[in-house]
């Protein structure tokens, strides 16, 4: 019996263990739970000795990268936890109602931070949709996934983040053309969240006192900048080390986080000069119970997404061998020979890729090397483009509805919302994306010749 359990697919092992987390998050009602039990679930369905299933998982623990995430997650935290205490978010969100309605604004401000390529960012505009809803008129589930929705529009072509960048490397693609081409999947995503969730946000509402209150509304610019100070510094350092490897290329490589990680102290440090706080309120701020809780949640999923990555006893990854299977399905269903295998592999790996790692860089380092490999040698510009967007479509909404993307979790949490009930409601914005991406993937090939 174990013997047969260990034997099926690892595509249902790892979709049975995301599974898990669903149902045990609608009973137990606890992050840390539901997602622990999804994490041991997959450790023990990989079918190795323990020692080795610990040692991927403590190996995880304490990599640089971990830490280093571990230490943004804080200071994305306390940065925003010290703008609402100083009183910035107030009237950020107050300078945004006094020129759109509420439904423009709950739309608007996590874009904003949508900008910032922050692991979890979803927290820091989570504060700015809820103070738009000032009478508490909007259900917090629609305040959920609006905020996680719209917070995500830009990541399809905004260069700064990972994910995009790592695509840009492995299509060949220029920057430019990249940016163009996936500009679109945007406009896409807006026109979807729209249709199936602002649109049920009345646009009026009570506004923040600080909306109605007399005198020159506060400038928008001077209320961001800490978060202008963040993308700078980050894109700053970015360049700086850039040209420095250019000069230097023995120079060792600098930790991915460690640029937002200076651009989140810089703008701490410049909102403490401008508005500063006394310990009584710094002493909830840093010693919060729910931001520990959070960053617990955030390691427990690290280790998910590290069992999955990790080459396990020697054998291939999980990922790896879920790539073969998703290959191996679509030639027998629809015969070696037909170019539908090709196209249903594009869609359908990057998309099981982003539900199981619930990242972009994830979704994108599993299956596009294989997606450029399914395109030929020497594909057209419009092949080569077609097949990107179609790959990256799928796989971003992928990742938007898998319950261990990070953003979703902290989003959530902060709303006190059920995850299952969040991903149920993205069903349909999602699926008219992606018939929007198959369209424009047609579109792409016919223009193209």
């Amino acid at each position: 019996m174990f013997d047969a359990i260990l034997a099926v697919p690892v595509l249902v092992k790892v979709v049975g263990s995301l599974a898990l987390i669903l149902v045990v998050n609608r009973f137990a009602r606890n992050l840390v739970v539901s997602v622990t039990a999804g994490t041991l679930a997959l450790g023990l369905w990989t079918g190795q000795p323990a020692p080795v299933v610990l040692g991927a998982a403590w190996a995880r623990l304490r990599s640089a990268d971990q830490l280093c995430l571990i230490g943004t997650i804080f200071l994305v935290i306390w940065l925003s936890s010290q703008m609402v205490a100083a009183g910035v978010m107030e009237d950020l969100v107050g300078s945004v109602r006094s020129r759109l309605s509420r439904r423009g604004s709950m739309a608007v401000l996590p874009a904003v931070i949508g900008f910032l390529p922050m692991p979890g960012g979803a927290i820091f505009s989570a504060p700015l949709v809820d103070q738009c809803d000032a009478d508490g008129s909007v259900e917090p589930l629609l305040k959920t996934k609006t905020n996680y929705w719209f917070r995500h529009i830009w990541e399809y072509w905004w260069p700064l983040y990972p994910g995009v960048l790592l695509a840009i490397s492995i299509t060949g693609l220029e920057v430019w053309q990249f940016v163009l081409l996936q500009m679109p999947l945007t406009v896409f995503v807006v026109a979807a969240g729209y249709v199936w969730l602002l649109r049920r946000i009345h646009p009026t509402g009570e506004a923040p006192a600080t909306a109605g209150q007399a005198g020159p509304r506060p400038r928008f610019l001077a209320l961001m900048l800490p978060i202008l100070v963040v993308i700078g510094t980050y894109a700053a350092v970015r360049l700086g080390m850039w040209r420095a490897r250019q000069a230097w290329p023995d120079l060792p490589t600098l930790n991915k986080y460690a640029p937002m990680m200076a651009g989140l102290v810089l703008a701490m440090a410049m909102l403490g000069r401008q508005r500063p706080l006394g310990w009584e309120k710094w002493k909830p701020i840093l010693f919060s119970r729910r931001t520990v809780m959070m960053v617990v949640i955030i390691a427990i999923i690290r280790v998910y997404g590290g069992l999955i990555e990790s080459n396990l006893g020697g054998e291939a990854s999980l990922v790896e061998q879920m790539q073969g299977e998703i290959d191996a399905w679509a030639i027998h269903l629809f015969g070696s020979e037909s170019h539908v295998v090709d196209m249903v592999v594009i869609m359908l790996l990057p998309f099981i890729a982003g539900i199981t790692t619930g990242v972009c860089i994830g979704f994108v380092g599993a299956s596009f090397p294989i997606v450029v490999g399914l395109v030929g040698p020497e594909p057209s510009v419009a092949e080569l483009m077609a097949a990107t967007t179609l790959a990256f479509g799928f796989g971003y909404m992928g990742m938007m509805l898998s319950p261990v993307h990070v953003c979703l979790i902290v989003t959530n949490q902060h709303f006190r919302t059920r995850v299952l009930h969040s991903l149920r409601g993205m069903l349909l914005p999602a699926a008219a994306v992606l018939a929007l991406v198959v369209a424009y993937h047609f579109a792409i090939k016919w223009i193209g010749g």
